[in-house]
């Protein structure tokens, strides 16, 4: 574990000071001693720095007190991707690997929901770490002490070894990115799921993306609103998404567990408004004209690449669901009618 020292320009006492540890996105840690007084952006340029990141508007730093109270020392903060790109092909260096190590955990947490032959193929592109597959090298049954998904039947195992065995054969990068081209086509791709209350009682998990305002309830997504949505607001644990569908105004009502969620969850549609309404495009032109040799964000993981040597962390993000995830109870079995 590294130890940091962060400083603020101005002097400040000791007894000013607090600890943090920030969670990087392959679970190891950051310890630093930062003062009271410093802002969540210092310790994002900091880890950015610390990866020689250009590209930082995507990555946020996430604090979750779970016990709803003012938090004790020592504060738990989490280096995440907050934006997910529209188009992951358009962003560059080794940005690509971030996203993909977050991408694995949201599948690990239930989070990325897909149907079955989409499981099993992210689910190979994740196993090509281990490299090719090898007949002495992998076993049988290889592949069932690594926990991919929060349901991995047995079925499910055996068609990610098949694709596994049969059409991936191609180095660990290559597989990366064809996991973000099929990722970032699935409904749930970038959602953070924020539960609530409809106007009929019933749960709903709502959720902002690059496409637009998301509603799921169960894993089926009931509203999807594009360019719709003109107005975002909150009063007390009220929440309303107010837009056009159809020539129509369209006013939708949720009610969240307490006023302080309420406003976060506005808070978080704001963002996302003005990220991929304006910033998204700024940041895809800004990363076109990078030129410089790419940092090696790979290398600074140590992940191996060997069968022998790759422990279960590398491959199992186990880094608790800062939110539900969404409910399912059959999106990884297969359909009786599929062969």
């Amino acid at each position: 574990m590294k130890m940091l020292r962060f400083r603020s320009p101005s002097i400040r006492s000791l007894d000013q000071e607090v600890l943090c540890t920030i969670r990087l996105l392959d679970d190891s840690e950051i310890s630093c001693s930062i003062q009271r007084d410093t802002k969540g952006q210092f310790l994002l340029d900091h880890v950015c720095n610390h990866y020689n990141l250009l590209e930082k508007d995507y990555f946020g730093i996430r604090y979750v007190d779970p016990e709803k109270q003012r938090a004790q020392q020592p504060y738990m903060m989490c280096f995440r991707v907050k934006f997910y790109p529209h188009e992951p092909m358009k962003i560059k260096e080794e940005l690509t690997y971030l996203l993909y190590l977050q991408l694995k955990r949201d599948i690990y947490h239930g989070r990325l929901l897909c149907p079955f032959a989409e499981a099993a193929y992210l689910g190979a592109c994740i196993i090509q770490e281990l490299g090719d597959y090898d007949p002495e090298e992998h076993p049988s049954d290889y592949i069932r002490d690594f926990k991919l998904f929060p349901k991995q039947s047995l079925k499910l195992e055996r068609k990610i070894i098949e694709i596994h065995k049969n059409e991936l054969g191609q180095c660990a990068s290559f597989a990366e990115l064809n996991m973000l081209q099929r990722a970032h086509s699935l409904e749930t791709y970038g959602v953070d799921p924020h539960p609530c209350k409809d106007f009929t009682g019933s749960t709903a998990f709502l959720g902002f993306t690059a496409t637009g305002f998301v509603v799921f309830q169960g894993n089926k997504r009931i509203h999807l609103l594009k360019n719709d949505v003109s107005k975002l607001k909150f009063e007390g644990k009220t929440f309303y998404v107010i837009g056009i569908q159809k020539e129509k105004k369209l006013v939708l009502t949720f009610h969240t567990s307490t006023p302080a969620a309420c406003k976060h969850l506005w808070k978080c549609g704001v963002e996302n408004q003005a990220f991929y309404g304006k910033v998204a495009k700024e940041v895809i032109e800004a990363s076109s004209k990078i030129q410089r040799e790419p940092p090696e964000v790979r290398a600074m993981f140590g992940q191996s690449r060997s069968f022998n040597s790759l422990s279960h962390k590398n491959l199992i993000m186990n880094m608790e669901p800062l939110v539900p995830a969404l409910p399912s109870t059959n999106e990884y079995e297969e359909p009786a009618t599929d062969n």
